[in-house]
């Protein structure tokens, strides 16, 4: 093999690794196309979002129907408001309920979605009203020992 071709593979390899890496980077960074032409905002406060990001998907039944797009904390109610870009395509009766939860064990959070059972549907602009904050794990662990102290002091 002459030493120009080997170079022209040698370069070909190095392109599709930088292309791999780039495409790998996009995932793990959830900048992966989502930007439906049609969809509806709505929002959701909760009294804490743990980990969760802006780009984060909400799902319901496992399916992305939509993005988290802003996160603010309000001064009036002291928690944070979560808003949310839906696909048109997926609506929502008025009563659904959304929690902050985690893929896997300490992955990545999302919002999921449970609908209700209401006929009025949720539109664009209106806000959710049945949330469920994250699980933070370290008040968890600060719930069980102050139990675990309890118990040991009425013996």
């Amino acid at each position: 093999m002459q030493r120009t071709t080997m170079d022209l593979w040698v370069g070909l390899f190095v392109v599709m690794g930088v292309i791999a890496l780039m495409i790998l980077s996009l995932k793990v960074g959830n900048l992966n196309v989502y930007n439906p032409s049609q969809s509806y905002v709505i929002s959701g406060n909760f009294e804490n979002i743990g980990g969760l990001k802006v780009r984060a998907p909400v799902k319901s039944a496992g399916v992305v129907v939509g993005r988290v797009t802003d996160i603010q904390f309000s001064t009036q109610t002291y928690d944070a408001v979560v808003t949310m870009s839906m696909d048109s395509r997926f609506l929502f009766p008025k009563d659904t309920f959304a929690s902050i939860l985690t893929s896997g064990l300490l992955g990545e959070q999302y919002i999921g979605l449970a609908a209700g059972g209401d006929e009025a549907m949720l539109k664009d602009g209106d806000k959710i009203i049945k949330t469920n904050s994250a699980m933070v794990l370290e008040e968890l662990i600060g719930r069980f020992l102050f139990n675990k102290a309890t118990e040991d002091d009425s013996l």
